[in-house]
């Protein structure tokens, strides 16, 4: 399998993941993400993070909210990594001071909820 495949594959699966579990279960960390995925190491939650960041190019191209922005990190407040922040700025999304992350994730939060099947 390519991995470009695997990348599609795994895409999907983190779609049908973050649509379909109970939403008591969100937001979910990276790492409760890749063992629902049932990934195997290496790299599981680098893998998990790169998937997210096709899907967040994905949702911007389809004008949706970033369904990314149901998983967080374990470390902080309860928000994704700062990767999550970075590409949201770059899709311009999100306002390119760091005073108004927190903000701008917790309105994509909940419209990536309302969003859910």
């Amino acid at each position: 399998m390519t991995a470009c495949h695997r990348n599609t594959q795994l895409s999907v699966q983190i779609r049908q993941i973050l649509e379909t579990v109970p939403e008591s279960a969100l937001p979910m960390t990276y790492q409760q993400l890749a063992e629902a995925l049932a990934l195997e190491p290496p790299r599981t939650i680098q893998r998990v993070a790169l998937t997210l960041e096709e899907l967040m190019r994905e949702d911007a191209e389809q004008g949706r909210p970033f369904i990314a922005a149901l998983v967080v990190s374990r470390q902080g407040e309860g928000l994704p990594a700062m990767g999550f922040f970075d590409l949201a700025v770059e899709l311009e999304r999100f306002p390119s001071d760091p005073a108004q992350y927190a903000e701008a994730y917790l309105a994509e939060f909940r419209q990536a909820m309302a969003q859910r099947g």
